[in-house]
């Protein structure tokens, strides 16, 4: 066990974080290999910023959250969480009954709005609940409470008495989000919120989170596959790549000069809003490996265009190029890669 960490700004620090899936085969569910969702992932949020991480489908965000809140046991790794007392706590080495105060201090805000909230209650049960669960008894401080929250959120307290169906999917996010804030959270995990709205509620519910963060001071980590998404509300970005992270940094360090030729790849994708400028979109070659077989060396070397014979036998580690810049490229300083123009 590593010694434990000095209080910093840090409210939250992953160290080597792994989450192995077993893969069972025959009448008696031998172990045959293991599906490696999550592979020694490294990083940290410092109190009031956002962490945007992104990836492809599949390369292990959620799990990643998932793991961070104790929904899912880890297979290793350590995860240390600030709590508003001060103290560092190791969120992997505490029982079920000793990380449920701990939930009060960290939230989730999940990406189907219709498919989080329970059709048989109304508003006024589904944001209170959290409250009634964790000892708020009294009906009149509760419905008070709740009030504040939907109008905290953009919605009227008159509603409180209406069920999910009646409103539309932003405002089922912002009934979501008003749940997520019911406790008062310090780190709020927001699972791909706002991939289910329409594009023009999408910027509304961002706004409302970057507000909700000055106001309330919460910190955030974003999870998304949308790059347009990660830089309108990130401050740092954090890119997955089949259960790794291979690249870390500022969000205008990354959008402007990459340096792993994957995080190129999703740059060039980018839609550009000048018509003149034409599309620099290079399609990556080859499918995403499967991480329960994934290839030697470096993971991204089958689909990489500079892979040379290094890359193939070696894997990289993460390394530190600048202030708050990491990346995992054994030839990043001699690639010169284009970002977002």
């Amino acid at each position: 066990m590593n010694p434990e960490p000095e209080i910093t700004t840090k409210i939250l620090e992953v160290k080597d974080l792994k989450k192995y899936f077993p893969i069972r085969k025959g009448l008696f569910k031998k172990t045959v290999g293991q599906v490696k969702s999550v592979d020694a992932v490294n990083f940290y949020i410092e109190e009031g910023e956002t962490l945007g991480l992104v990836g492809e489908s599949g390369c292990g965000k959620t799990t990643t959250a998932r793991c961070i809140l104790g929904a899912i046991t880890p297979t290793d790794g350590e995860i240390w969480f600030q709590t508003s007392d001060q103290k560092l706590v190791d969120v992997t080495s505490l029982s079920k009954n000793k990380i449920r105060p701990l939930r009060r201090e960290m939230q989730l805000i999940f990406q189907d709005p219709f498919a989080s909230l329970n059709p048989r209650m109304n508003l006024f049960d589904l944001v209170g609940e959290p409250m009634l669960v964790n000892g708020l008894t009294n009906r009149k401080e509760r419905t008070e409470q709740v009030a504040e929250l939907l109008r905290l959120v953009g919605l009227r307290p008159e509603y409180m008495r209406r069920f999910p169906h009646a409103f539309s999917g932003g405002q089922r996010q912002r009934i979501v989000i008003a749940r997520a804030l019911a406790l008062k959270p310090r780190l709020v995990i927001a699972d791909e919120p706002v991939s289910a709205l329409d594009v023009s509620v999408q910027a509304q519910v961002l706004n409302l989170m970057l507000e909700l963060q000055e106001r309330l001071n919460l910190t955030y980590l974003f999870v998304a596959h949308d790059l347009s998404v990660i830089k309108h509300i990130s401050n740092r970005v954090a890119v997955m790549y089949v259960g790794k992270i291979i690249e870390t940094a500022t969000t205008e360090t990354l959008f402007n000069t990459p340096k792993h030729p994957y995080t190129a790849a999703l740059m060039s994708a980018v839609p550009v809003s000048d018509p003149r400028v034409r599309s620099r979109m290079r399609p990556l070659e080859g499918d995403v490996p499967s991480p329960a077989n994934p290839p030697s060396g470096c993971y991204f070397h089958p689909r990489c265009p500079h892979a040379i014979e290094h890359c193939r036998t070696h894997a990289p580690e993460l390394k530190q190029v600048s202030s708050k810049h990491y990346v995992s490229c054994h030839r990043h300083a001699e690639l010169q890669l284009a970002g977002v123009v």
